[in-house]
């Protein structure tokens, strides 16, 4: 929404039509002769030499998968081996220009991707760049493995270097580029530039986006690649990340250096199948994968149909798309015309095409069609060509036998390692050296000045509560932990739906608008899928980044980024990688069954993600100073119900200076001696109105504890309050059926039984759609559910008439009912 550009509907509602421009196709038609003015000898042989390592690289995968064995030896290899063989020259062409300043991405199909893009980045760098390189990672692990009794040139070692730890990460052997935790599909080098490939169809499509955003916003020389298939070009992912990369703003709205589009390329590389389905023809109605380009913008991303079964095409493109990104007039879309060989995986025998269209391709192979063009040329002769490949059979075989030795190359020893890798748990006050981009002084911000002026306890000294404008606020809190942070990290950037000139939609960015520039903070496209995938390149290349979901129920729509890629790349990466992303999620109220529902459970089951949820003003800003210090994925979920509410707990209030509140600490917010809560999220508020009405009806006293984090969580002060109490209700708005209250309840159950005088009562909300706000009272827990659930399932309370059932026959009733 900004308010400098103005929709003319004078403008907007004339009469027209959209043109668009020829999109170019296999326009490339030199020879090799024709190309030696660009090219040295040494050039053209060094094309070759990467093409072949890469196909008897994956000849070696493949034989070891469909046989069991390569050169004779024998390896049992049951991890998946998804291969490219037939599509070497559009890796090396892909990969031939590019810097270590330039990142690529890829699919699980990218075995080539990295070897060509390593390879480019061995023939580029000097022997002391690679030599620190090599020495200097995993504290030269690899390194010596590879050069014990090797004295050859540095290059050839870091050619064997590259080799061997792709190999070995392939194998799962701890001695591999990840320690053996990526594994074929995710394996990855990013020293040489190669970022993470990924296993999921189309998954890189809006992580490479984010990592052109960093470039962009943190000044970083270079390009970003996002190596996907065909298939893909229908995956959500792919979809958003290009509309995400092609949006105006950057040319309309950036101001200065930042203005422009982003430095990034989508580089299909098309081999015409998707698992079984053809893509052109069946599964798809593109025809031509470039014409995708067309509709996304003016520039119609710059999209042409490249020749990849010719590298040197591939190579024209890339120098002539390289200009376009300096020139900054990104993204750009290539589509790399290529075939594979070998099925989806080993285990796909090709039933869905025939025998003659696989021996069309092979009759014009990519290596041995370029290698006629070097004899022809006279570049090379055959018995140089026979020369390369036999070093490299060698070099391979080599560094398999070393790869497969299992004391050179152990597997984990100890699994529990993994655990350790989960989380980095570390503490970083910025990721950039530079100076943030701020637009004023914090003192003179509007929005602080305000807050200043506040009460920051909610209550008088004779305990009367100040009215809503003169409190300090849950929303003012956290305001100002992000507002400190972005005066700290000159990295940190936030962005999502409505959050610049609206001040996010529950207001807790009002005043960032005044403070800062917008390559900071701006409008997503509504793409939730993108505003997390972005967020997850971003980080995972070296910034911070605060990305916004408005509301719980849309996690949905971003399933992949939060369920599979955002909590997994810090493990899978051997702890290369750090993941400093905190996601806010508003949980909300008021607007039914699809804006209403209380998520968090889904989040907490997936191993990885840090989950808090704070319910107080100095809460919030703790736990929100404490997840933007760590380098740790934290989802932060922040109740719409109560973004007004003020301090009630803290003594002196919330206070003005900076702190932090750990994450995984309960607090105890009333002390009490015989039955204990344990609330998550907003139902701590019920609960003290419970907690009220026991002692005051029934003399009974309720402790009543705020979880505040879900994962991790230190249960050492529960069990305590429940060796005083006897009893406990483990109480949240997420409904009851297979939620995290469940999880809470299995192991306070285990770890204090011998405490325990009643079983531990699990109090959620029904399991229906979230109904109206009008009927909500009979959804969420109330405050006389607790005494409802103590009368029926703990204790009986004095003539007390119980307005829910929590029967024993009740609940077996909804059960069967599903509800």
């Amino acid at each position: 929404m900004p308010k400098v550009q103005i929709i003319d509907p004078s403008e907007v509602r004339k009469a027209g039509f959209v043109e668009f421009q020829p999109v170019p196709v296999n326009q490339y038609q030199k020879s090799v002769t024709e190309e030696k003015e660009n090219f040295t000898n040494e050039e053209f042989k060094a094309i070759y030499h990467d093409m072949v390592l890469i196909r008897e690289f994956e000849t070696m995968l493949n034989l070891i998968k469909i046989k069991g064995e390569y050169n004779g030896t024998s390896y049992n290899h049951p991890g998946p081996a998804h291969l490219s063989i037939g599509q070497e020259s559009a890796a090396v062409g892909m990969a031939w220009t590019l810097t270590v300043d330039d990142f690529i991405f890829g699919s699980h199909r990218s075995h080539g991707e990295i070897l060509a893009k390593g390879m480019s980045a061995i023939h580029k760098l000097d022997d002391d760049q690679l030599t620190t390189i090599m020495k200097t990672f995993f504290d030269g692990t690899v390194y010596e493995i590879v050069k014990k009794d090797f004295n050859g040139p540095v290059k050839e070692l870091a050619k064997r270097f590259l080799v061997y730890g792709t190999l070995a990460e392939i194998f799962a052997r701890k001695t591999g580029f990840n320690r053996g935790l990526g594994g074929s599909m995710h394996a990855f080098f990013t020293p040489f530039g190669v970022y993470p490939n990924n296993a999921i169809v189309g998954g890189s499509g809006d992580i490479a986006v984010g990592a052109a955003l960093y470039k962009k916003v943190n000044r970083k020389p270079g390009l970003v690649v996002a190596n996907i298939g065909d298939a893909s070009m229908v995956c959500g992912p792919v979809w958003e990340g290009i509309s995400f990369a092609a949006m105006d703003q950057f040319r309309e709205l950036w101001e200065g250096e930042m203005q422009g589009g982003l430095p990034v390329i989508i580089n299909i590389m098309n081999n015409q199948y998707g698992m079984g389905g053809q893509t052109a023809g069946e599964t798809m109605g593109y025809g031509i994968a470039a014409r995708i380009g067309a509709g996304v913008n003016a520039d119609q991303m710059h999209a042409e149909r490249v020749d990849g079964y010719n590298p040197l095409a591939v190579i024209d493109a890339y120098k002539r798309k390289r200009k376009v990104i300096e020139e900054k007039r990104g993204p750009v879309l290539l589509d790399v015309l290529t075939y594979r060989y070998s099925g989806h995986s080993p285990s796909d025998a090709s039933s869905y095409r025939t025998r003659e269209e696989v021996e069309a391709w092979e009759a014009q192979d990519c290596i041995r069609s370029y290698g006629a063009q070097l004899l022809e040329a006279g570049v090379v002769s055959q018995a140089g060509l026979d020369l390369i490949s036999d070093d490299i059979r060698k070099l391979v075989n080599e560094m398999f036998l070393l790869a497969i030795n299992d004391e050179v190359s152990p597997r984990m020893d100890n699994a529990d390692i993994i655990g350790g890798m989960m989380f980095s748990n570390g503490s970083v006050d910025s990721f950039s050296d530079a100076e943030p981009d701020v637009l004023m002084p914090m003192a003179e911000n509007p929005r602080v000045k305000k807050i200043a002026g506040k009460e920051r306890f909610a209550f008088d000294a004779e305990g009367k509560p100040f009215g809503k404008m003169k409190q300090y606020q849950l929303r003012d809190g956290i305001f100002e932990a992000i507002i400190d942070r972005f005066y700290k990290d000159a990295s940190l950037i936030a962005y999502g739906e409505e959050n610049r000139d609206w001040g996010g939609a529950f207001a807790v960015y009002g005043g960032l608008t005044e403070a800062l520039p917008y390559h900071r903070l701006f409008n997503s496209p509504i793409s939730e899928a993108s505003i997390v995938g972005t967020a997850i390149g971003y980080a995972m290349c070296g910034g911070r980044v605060i990305p916004e979901i408005m509301y719980c129920d849309f996690i949905g729509r971003a399933g992949d980024e939060i369920f599979n890629q955002l909590p997994k790349w810090q493990a899978m990466s051997g702890n290369v990688l750090k993941m400093p992303v905190v996601l806010r999620v508003s949980v909300g109220s008021k607007y039914g069954a699809q804006h209403s529902q209380d998520w968090t459970s889904l989040v907490a089951h997936i191993p990885g993600i840090k989950v808090c949820f704070p319910v107080t003003p100095y809460d919030a800003k703790g736990l929100m100073n404490a997840a933007l210090q760590g380098t740790d994925p934290v989802i932060f979920f922040e109740s719409q119900r109560i973004y007004d509410i003020g301090e009630q707990f803290h003594e002196g209030g919330v206070p003005a200076e900076y702190y932090e509140i750990p994450l995984g600490e309960p607090d105890v917010k009333k002390v009490g001696k015989d039955v204990t809560f344990l609330t998550i999220g907003h139902t701590l508020y019920p609960a003290l109105k419970a907690a009220k009405e026991l002692e005051e009806r029934f003399g009974i006293s309720a402790e009543v504890i705020d979880a505040r984090s879900l994962v991790p969580f230190n249960y050492e002060k529960v069990i305590a309050s429940v060796k005083k109490t006897g009893k406990i209700i483990v109480a949240g708005d997420a409904t009851s059926r297979g939620s995290f209250l469940n999880d809470l309840a299995a192991n306070i159950g285990q770890l204090a039984f011998d405490y325990l005088d009643a079983p531990v009562c699990v109090l959620g909300s029904r399991n229906w759609i979230t109904p109206a706000h009008e009927l909500e009272e009979f959804f969420f827990p109330q405050p006389g559910w607790f005494l409802d659930m103590i009368h029926e399932r703990i204790q009986p309370l004095r003539d007390y008439i119980p307005g829910q059932n929590f029967t024993d026959g009740e609940i077996i009733m909804r059960a069967k009912k599903g509800i």
